[in-house]
C-alpha cells in the first residue's frame, strides 16, 4: 500500500513536527487496514503508512519521533455530554468523593471550614453518590451544621440536586413558608422540617448567592481539570451545561493556554420556563459567534425537560412511590416557544430527557419545531440522554431526524440508587445502545460526569459489557467494542458537525488521537475498564502530564 500525503501540506526540508512507529494505527475509516507510521505537521495528520519505516523521510532536526513497536493508535475520543466546568470547580472544592462515611464526609467539610474564614461559603465536589456512603443516604443541614455553623455550606450531587446547611437555608430566605418554585422540589424531613435538600428549579433559591470564583483559579480548575480528561483519552468535550459567566471563564482560560482539550459548549437555559428569558440568554450569546476557534466554541442552548435521577418523568409511576411519576420542569408549548427563539437564531438545541414520558414530550415539541421551520439543518435539535427510549420512541425519533446522546457510565455509577426509584426492570432498559444502533439512528457517547466517571475505555467497557456497580443490567443492549469506539470517534465527530475536522486519523485532519500500550480491542474484563493512554495528542501536541490520571 503507498504512503498516503495530505493534498493540502507537502513535505519540505524541515520534516513533520511529530512522527509515531506503532504496531497499529487504527484509522477509523472504514475498511482501512492498519497502518503503522503517522506523521503530523502544523497541528493536523500530514501522512500515513502501512510500513512502519514508511514515513522515515519525514523526520528532520526539529521532529518528535516516537518509537512504539508494540503500541495501538486511535483517534482521541469525545464526551459528548460530559460538564468539564464542575469538574474545574471540583479542583479546588472541599474532595467528599472520597469519603465512605457521613462521618467522612463531614469530616472532610470541617477540616476546609478550620482554614475559610468566617462566613465564606464551602462547596463540595460533585461526583459522588449517596450509595458509596455507608448509610446510603445523603447528608441533612443538621449534620451539615455540626461540620461548620460559621459557614454557609453548598453539598453538590450531580447537576440536579443540592443539600446545604442551615445557614445557608437562611442567608437564602427559605422557610417553611417558601413557595416551591415550579419543576423544583425544596426537601423536608418525616416532620414536615426543612432538610436542606433542593432538586433542579430550586437550586436557584442558594445558587444565586454564591460568589463567583476568583477568574485565577477558576483558569486553574479548567487547566487540571483537562489534563484529567485527556489522561484517559479524552480530546474533545461536548459541556453540556454552561453558564455565560463559565464561558467568560472557559474564553480566559483559551487566552492563558490552560486550555488543552477542545471544548464545545452548550449553554445552560436550566431553571427557565420562558421562551422571554431564553432570548435574553441568546442576546448574551451573539459575542461569542465572532469569538470562536477550533479549540472552543458554542455548540448552542441546553433545556432540562424532566428531572434527574430522582425525578425523571415516567409514563409509570415510581416503584418507590405510586402516586410519583417524576417531574416535567417546561409546559410543552413554552418550551415550543423557547427551541424556535434558539434555532431561528441560527444555533442549535440540546434538551435533556431521562424518563419515557419525558422522551415523548420531547419528541412532540421537536415535531412541531421542525414542522414549523422547514429546511432546520440536520442535528440542530439532539435529544440528551434519551434514557428509558422505547423501541416506538427510537423510530420516531429517527424518522424525525434526531440525533441521541448516551452515557453508560451514569448507568454504572448509578444504577443502585435507580433500582430505588424504578425497579429493575427499568433501569435494565436504560440508554439501549443496541437498538438505537440497529434503527440507524445517530448516536454518541458520553460519561454525563460527575454522574458518571469520565474516562474513554470506561465508556468502552460500559457499554460492551453493561455492567454497572449492582452487576449487568440489560445484557440485550449490550453492543461491540468497534461500535463503542465509533460512538466516541466518528459519530460524536458528525454530531458536531466536525468529520471533516476530526473522528478518523487522515491526513488533512486534526492529529488528535491517542497511544495505548496495548490494544484496547484485546483487552477484557477490568483490565479494558481501566485501561488508560500513555499519550494523549490534541493538534499535535502531548497533552497527558504523567501525573494526570
Amino acid at each position: 500500500m503507498a504512503t498516503q500525503k495530505t493534498s493540502t501540506t507537502d513535505r519540505t526540508d524541515q520534516g513533520a513536527d511529530l512522527l509515531i512507529r506503532a504496531g497499529a494505527v487504527h484509522t477509523q475509516v472504514p475498511g482501512q487496514a492498519p497502518q503503522r507510521a503517522l506523521a503530523v505537521r502544523g497541528g493536523r495528520i500530514a501522512a500515513l503508512s502501512p510500513d512502519p519505516d514508511g514515513l522515515d523521510d519525514w523526520a528532520g532536526a526539529r521532529t518528535t519521533v516516537h518509537d512504539l513497536p508494540g503500541a495501538t493508535v486511535l483517534p482521541a475520543f469525545d464526551d459528548t455530554h460530559t460538564h468539564l466546568i464542575y469538574a474545574a470547580l471540583g479542583a479546588h472544592d472541599v474532595p467528599v468523593h472520597r469519603a465512605r462515611t457521613i462521618p467522612e464526609f463531614l469530616d472532610l467539610i470541617r477540616q476546609r471550614a478550620e482554614r475559610t474564614p468566617e462566613g465564606e461559603w464551602i462547596r463540595t465536589t460533585t461526583n459522588w453518590q449517596e450509595l458509596n456512603l455507608a448509610e446510603r443516604r445523603m447528608p441533612t443541614a443538621a449534620e451539615l451544621d455540626r461540620a461548620t455553623g460559621r459557614h454557609p455550606v453548598l453539598v453538590k450531587r450531580g447537576g440536579h440536586n443540592d443539600v446545604v446547611n442551615r445557614y445557608a437555608l437562611r442567608l437564602a430566605g427559605i422557610t417553611e413558608d417558601t413557595p416551591v418554585p415550579p419543576g423544583g422540589v425544596i426537601g423536608r424531613d418525616a416532620d414536615g422540617r426543612l432538610n436542606g435538600r433542593l432538586v433542579d428549579n430550586a437550586l436557584r433559591l442558594v445558587e444565586r448567592l454564591l460568589p463567583a470564583p476568583d477568574l485565577a483559579q477558576r483558569v486553574d480548575g479548567l487547566r487540571v481539570a483537562g489534563a484529567r480528561y485527556a489522561a484517559t483519552g479524552i480530546g474533545t468535550v461536548r459541556d453540556c451545561a454552561v453558564t455565560p459567566d463559565d464561558y467568560r471563564a472557559l474564553l480566559a482560560a483559551r487566552e492563558a493556554g490552560a486550555l488543552d482539550i477542545r471544548v464545545r459548549a452548550l449553554i445552560s437555559a436550566l431553571g427557565m420556563t420562558s421562551a422571554a428569558q431564553v432570548e435574553d440568554l441568546l442576546d448574551v450569546m451573539e459575542d461569542w459567534r465572532s469569538r470562536s476557534d477550533a479549540g472552543l466554541w458554542v455548540w448552542g442552548v441546553k433545556f432540562g425537560l424532566d428531572g434527574g435521577l430522582e425525578a425523571g418523568a415516567t409514563e409509570e409511576p415510581y416503584a418507590c412511590d405510586h402516586a410519583f411519576s417524576g417531574t416535567l420542569i417546561w409546559e410543552p408549548e413554552a418550551l415550543v416557544e423557547a427551541v424556535e427563539a434558539v434555532v431561528r437564531r441560527g444555533w442549535r438545541v440540546g434538551t435533556h430527557a431521562y424518563g419515557d414520558r419525558a422522551v415523548r414530550v420531547l419528541l412532540d415539541v421537536y415535531e412541531r419545531v421542525l414542522a414549523r421551520n422547514p429546511g432546520l439543518p440536520v442535528g440542530t435539535l439532539v435529544m440528551e440522554h434519551g434514557g428509558l427510549a422505547g423501541p416506538a420512541q427510537r423510530a420516531r425519533a429517527v424518522a424525525l431526524g434526531i440525533p441521541v446522546t448516551i452515557q453508560q457510565p451514569l448507568l454504572h455509577d448509578t444504577a443502585g440508587v435507580e433500582e430505588g426509584f424504578w425497579g429493575p426492570e427499568r433501569v435494565a432498559r436504560l440508554f439501549p445502545a443496541r437498538g438505537w444502533i440497529d434503527l440507524g439512528a445517530e448516536v454518541s457517547a458520553g460519561s454525563d460526569f460527575p454522574v458518571g466517571r469520565f474516562g474513554a475505555m470506561r465508556s468502552v467497557w460500559g457499554m460492551t459489557t453493561r455492567q454497572t456497580v449492582i452487576g449487568v443490567k440489560g445484557p440485550e443492549h449490550a453492543i461491540t467494542y468497534d461500535e463503542a469506539l465509533a460512538l466516541h470517534t466518528t459519530n460524536a465527530a458528525r454530531l458536531l458537525g466536525e468529520e471533516h475536522l476530526r473522528g478518523t486519523l487522515t491526513p488533512g485532519r486534526y492529529a488528535d488521537l491517542t497511544v495505548w500500550d496495548q490494544d484496547p480491542a484485546r483487552c477484557t474484563g477490568d483490565s479494558l475498564r481501566d485501561l488508560g493512554p500513555t499519550h494523549t495528542f490534541v493538534a499535535g501536541r502531548l497533552v497527558t502530564p504523567a501525573d494526570a490520571r
